[in-house]
């Protein structure tokens, strides 16, 4: 192995090594520590660690980097203290994520490090965001993130890459090409001969490196970084190197060739280098073996100190309230002033207010710029704020709700169009792995709104018509909006912005230009939260929202002797809990009412609550008209015949009967 000092300083070259050493150091205790049955899991990345220290120390120190689950390197570089990663492996209280995350499952925004989630690429992603946020400050920064060689493969990789070349963005992607993927060889993985090849296809440059030469390591990235700052534009950098252990200790190497192991021992990134420091009279064999008696100490103290720290302390109200970053809405009420306004419009006006009172807010989706979106809701807006702004972005949109977690990380807001909700599904990991749960595992917010277009009535038939809102309202962490009229679709929206946790904002496409009402002049914001009574009766009451909503009051038009109470829920995660209780109670039968299907859709969990607690007022059984449990038709005596409306009269005939 060659090494070129060039004009570094002795100093330099030591505390490289010292870094280099440091981390093997630990490893190694962790493998005495997991034969011991001490600890329960380890991730090994001996004969790797030249790639996690070169690259960290040759980035800024308030710089982003975004590690996988083999960098040891990196946040020992950046100074965390051993006593506390410790404590975050071993699920401490005093860990990074209190317990409630595994490893290197977690962030720091002290250190600038962005963790992983087990899913291989999501992160790419949020680099993408974090980058795009410093040029938006004008920033002279890079972003650095790790993948290995089998996550290459994921759409996610592809996305990410693909957005930042098409944005010009600060990122160094880098490549720890170890040559398996759990037990899968590369040979199974590509086909392309190196992994700097796919760089070709993005127009970005891609630099193959010695990731075992801790010196070439910092110096690639040490140069490039500082290229990317002032000319900003992706990188993709595949260093070349070997795992000595397992994918993690349990999976064992016999799926590895022996002479493979001997091959890559020649090529010890730490051995070599210190070979080389005695070469060039830095190190000396004694002032070796002082180095590791430190460190040695060191290492034992913390690792003891960090297994006597206290446990996290069981309290289940606490879990459930840290799934959400702190946020007490502030109501802004609306003025007197009026105008006349359609559901689409009134989602327009809350975007461009939104945008005025927010100037690190960005808008992404496709074809959102000069064509204004597939529902017009946002031209005119690049005239009045910039592309930089109000960006087109790529098909992908796995990409672009990571890089819109990546802007929230680094001090921006996020609202992100699916052209149709039926979309999302390409993005679903995303939002409920990454948003949902980012602020419940190490305490930091995703100021992020996803916007989506949902429902049907329009014949759009199977994927642009479904009402998908069920998939997210179980999962703890989001919060879903679902206005039914113009003046809520603003102030909900507008509301949603502020909030910095991940709102999922259902708009209905049926009303975006059916439905005209008065709406309020000006900035205002809807609860969140809390439902709208629009009726008062006593003799049932029917609880929807969406579309069901106009569905319900047509039926009521039409049989005024109905004496219902009719309850618009307008927020369903977290929902209204008192004001249906009050309802039931008041009236003692209560229908509920969704577009989506039956089995398993949203009405199953407000039916399953009125049961636990509501029992005593009941008259009747709860009853759900929903629509068939089918896909959605195109044609329209099908779609008529699939939605809730159709079952209505009977459903609430049934009802009145017991």
């Amino acid at each position: 192995m060659q090494f070129n000092r060039k004009d570094k300083d002795d100093k330099f070259l030591l505390n490289l090594y010292k870094r280099l050493l440091y981390p093997r150091m630990v490893e190694e205790k962790m493998l005495k520590l997991l034969r011991q049955g001490r600890i329960g899991k380890w991730f090994s990345g001996i004969g790797q660690e030249a790639i996690a220290v070169g690259s960290t120390l040759a980035m800024q120190s308030d710089e982003y980097i975004l590690p996988m689950h083999r960098n040891l390197g990196v946040f020992t570089s950046r100074d965390i203290s051993l006593k506390k990663l410790m404590a975050q492996w071993q699920g401490k209280a005093t860990g990074f994520t209190k317990g409630r995350d595994r490893s290197f499952h977690f962030g720091t925004q002290d250190f600038k490090i962005i963790g992983m989630i087990s899913h291989l690429g999501p992160q790419m992603a949020l680099a993408d965001g974090i980058a795009l946020a410093d040029i938006l400050d004008n920033k002279q920064k890079a972003t650095l993130v790790y993948t290995g060689e089998g996550a290459t493969s994921e759409g996610d990789f592809h996305e990410a890459v693909n957005v930042a070349a098409v944005w010009n963005l600060p990122v160094i992607f880098l490549i720890e090409n170890n040559g398996y993927g759990l037990s899968t060889p590369k040979s199974e993985q590509f086909r392309c001969k190196n992994l700097i090849d796919k760089a070709i296809g993005y127009g970005i440059e891609g630099v193959q490196i010695d990731g075992n030469n801790i010196l070439e390591v910092y110096d690639t990235i040490n140069q490039l970084a500082a290229e990317i700052r002032k000319d900003p534009r992706p990188v993709l950098i595949e260093c070349m190197t070997f795992r000595m252990r397992g994918h993690e200790e349990a999976s064992g190497t016999k799926y590895v060739p022996q002479e493979l192991f001997e091959e890559w021992e020649k090529k010890d990134p730490l051995s070599n280098y210190e070979c080389y420091l005695i070469e060039q009279g830095i190190l000396t064999t004694d002032s070796v073996i002082d180095i590791k008696i430190q460190f040695k100490k060191d290492i034992e103290l913390d690792v003891e100190e960090a297994f006597d720290e206290p446990e996290p302390i069981v309290d289940s109200a606490k879990e459930e309230s840290d799934m959400y970053f702190p946020h007490e809405q502030k109501v802004v009420e609306p003025g007197e002033s009026l105008s006349e306004k359609r559901y689409l419009d009134a989602i327009s006006d809350g975007l461009d207010l939104a945008m005025q009172k927010y100037p690190n807010l960005v808008l992404m989706g496709q074809d959102i710029a000069e064509y204004g979106g597939a529902f017009k809701i946002t031209d005119g807006f690049t005239d009045k704020y910039g592309k930089e702004r109000v960006r087109n972005t790529p098909i992908c949109e796995s990409a672009i709700v990571g890089a819109g977690l990546g802007l929230s990380i680094n001090g921006y807001k996020a609202v992100i169009e699916m052209q149709f909700a039926d979309f999302v599904t390409v993005g679903f990991n995303q939002i409920v792995n990454n948003l949902a749960k980012t602020h419940y595992r190490w305490g930091e917010k995703a100021d992020v709104v996803v916007r989506m277009p949902t429902g049907a009535g329009t014949g759009a038939g199977p994927f642009h018509s479904q009402s998908n809102e069920a998939w997210f309202t179980k999962t703890p962490g989001l919060k879903i909006v679902y206005p039914a009229f113009p003046g809520d679709a603003k102030g909900l929206l507008l509301a949603a912005i502020e909030d910095p946790n991940p709102v999922l904002y259902f708009e209905h496409k049926y009303l975006y230009r059916s439905l005209t009402a008065p709406v309020p002049e000006g900035y205002y914001t809807t609860e969140i939260g809390k439902a709208a009574t629009l009726k008062t009766g006593s003799k049932f009451a029917i609880v929807t929202y969406g579309l069901g909503v106009h569905w319900a009051l047509d039926y009521l038009e039409n049989n005024p002797e109905s004496d219902a109470t009719l309850i618009d829920l307008r927020t369903l995660q977290p929902w209204d809990k008192q004001t249906v209780h009050d309802a039931v109670e008041a009236t003692g039968r209560v229908i509920i009412l969704h577009e989506d299907t039956l089995t398993n859709g949203f009405g199953a969990e407000i039916s399953a609550w009125i049961g636990e607690h509501c029992f005593k007022f009941l008259d009747a059984p709860v009853m759900r008209c929903a629509s068939l449990d089918t896909a959605i038709p195109m044609n329209k005596a099908l779609e008529d015949d699939f939605l809730a409306k159709a079952r209505l009269a009977e459903t609430i005939d049934i009802l009145l009967k017991y």
